[in-house]
């Protein structure tokens, strides 16, 4: 593969490989190796960031953070949407790397990933403007509410939609005011370094934004236990979120964490099958590296039979390949390791009484085939733990009561799917479901004002809207007596 010092070419892309740093690139006296998961094949050299260069960029935003914080919102906008006009012309570029980066589909990168990743910055430039700053009255006293930044922001950010997970906290963050420390996924690193290119091109000034390449423990617990850090924002597994916990904790730092899902997608006998097959197997988009996905499908007794059936057969024609191809309907799963962590929970889920009903084994490389799993417990781990790949398990119920508890009934509360005909059972049966986002009669439909996030261990906040601006900026509250002024005129 053709290179330049710190540049890698990625299907044809030029991409810095070095960490971004007070508006300046980086190097790192070490490396380590980006692969594609479409081939195994090496697609750079990144910069191996350690805790100098972790507190450089913290330094780097805490420099920045007074004259941006004191820039005023309709300009912070205005360069907000000038980075939305960058990441529109560079939309090829963005989604060719993405996808070679993390094997999710071209198709999908080109048509909704990147628009929604400028869109992003439209949004929330948009709705910093409409932030309710109106007076209010207590005893003649007038009550006055600002919005302030709250300081430099650490955000981590995970492998399985790099480029929009990242820009939904990077853009409310810098709209709010603040400076920006992002930590990409070591596994998709590239498209965070075209970001800073095109931040830079739209005017953020220097420092404003930085972006730190790496893995392990020194580069995260330098930047989640700075003292200048004064948010953290993490987006991945409990195991980590609960490490940036116990870091930020001895500061006091506020943290937002957007954590596993282990979600149920319930069918009930009225429900439309056709739509509740579609619904099913579309939990097998990004080949189920979605935190969202309703892995758990729990389906009527009365309609199980036909379900699977149809089930079986539509997925059964799922194409998975190349996602660089038209005609392609699933990817590989994004590493190595994320390969044998899924087949391995399939391996013990049949070892304790599985059935396999589709899929159930590697297809070659990095290609997990579609998976369903039936006559599961629901103490099983496969009923349990995240899995984070391409299976799905069915269990039956056979009324209301039963088909609550059994989605109830793990440690996570992101999401939840809902199927039926009948509009008074989606209003009793949503109102008991734990999760942060239901759907009823649909799947993946989000709109950036409604609030996002999980109960239980899925997380902790919101995300969306007023959300984020409530998490990123220290709200000040400043009442004013009617009396005590002296005319000065």
């Amino acid at each position: 593969m053709p290179r330049e010092s710190g540049t890698a070419v990625v299907a044809g892309v030029p991409v810095d490989t070095r960490h971004w740093i007070g508006g300046e690139r980086v190097a790192s006296a070490d490396t380590f190796t980006d692969l594609s998961p479409i081939d195994g094949s090496e697609l750079a050299e990144i910069a191996r960031g350690t805790a100098t260069e972790a507190a450089a960029a913290v330094a780097a935003a805490k420099a920045a953070f007074p004259g941006w914080a004191a820039t005023p919102p309709a300009e912070r906008a205005r360069v907000l949407h000038a980075i939305a006009d960058g990441v529109e012309r560079r939309l090829d570029d963005l989604a060719i790397v993405e996808t070679t980066d993390n094997g999710a589909l071209l198709r999908s990168h080109r048509r909704g990933v990147m628009p929604r990743v400028a869109h992003n910055f439209r949004f929330f430039a948009d709705w910093l403007l409409t932030l309710g700053h109106e007076d209010f009255e207590t005893r003649g006293h007038t009550n006055h509410v600002d919005w302030d930044p709250a300081g430099p922001c650490v955000l981590i950010t995970p492998w399985n939609a790099p480029l929009m997970l990242a820009t939904w906290k990077v853009a409310p963050a810098l709209a709010a005011g603040n400076t920006v420390v992002l930590k990409p996924a070591e596994w998709s690193p590239l498209t965070a370094s075209l970001l800073a290119d095109i931040a830079a091109e739209a005017g953020l000034p220097a420092g404003v934004l930085n972006i730190v390449q790496g893995y392990g423990a020194e580069i995260g617990d330098t930047l989640t236990s700075h003292p200048d850090v004064r948010r953290i924002s993490f987006t991945g597994s409990v195991p980590t979120a609960r490490r940036i916990a116990a870091s930020a904790a001895p500061q006091l730092t506020p943290v937002s964490l957007e954590l596993g899902g282990k979600s149920p997608l319930l069918v009930f006998a009225d429900a439309d099958l056709d739509l509740a097959v579609d619904l099913a197997v579309e939990q097998y988009d990004n080949a189920g590296q979605v935190c969202l996905a309703g892995t758990r499908l729990l389906v009527e007794e009365a309609v199980v039979e036909e379900f699977t059936r149809r089930f079986t057969e539509k997925a059964s024609a799922l194409r998975q390949g190349d996602p660089r191809d038209e005609a392609t309907d699933i990817g590989p799963v994004i590493h190595t390791r994320q390969l044998e962590k899924i087949d391995g929970f399939v391996r013990r889920a049949v070892s304790a009484g599985a059935c396999t009903v589709i899929g159930g084994q590697p297809r070659g490389g990095n290609f997990y085939a579609p998976t369903l799993l039936t006559d599961v417990a629901q103490d099983s781990e496969i009923v349990q733990e995240e899995v984070f790949g391409p299976v799905l398990t069915l269990q039956t119920f056979t009324g209301e009561d039963e088909a609550v508890r059994l989605a109830n009934d793990t440690r996570f509360g992101l999401a939840a799917t809902l199927v039926t005909g009948d509009r008074e059972r989606a209003d009793r049966v949503t109102a008991q479901l734990v999760a942060g986002t239901v759907w009823v009669n649909c799947f993946f439909v989000r709109d950036l004002k409604a609030p996002f996030g999980g109960s239980r261990h899925s997380g902790v906040g919101r995300e969306g809207g007023t959300w984020s601006f409530d998490f990123y900026c220290d709200l000040k509250n400043t009442v004013t007596a009617p009396k005590g002024w002296q005319d000065r005129g």
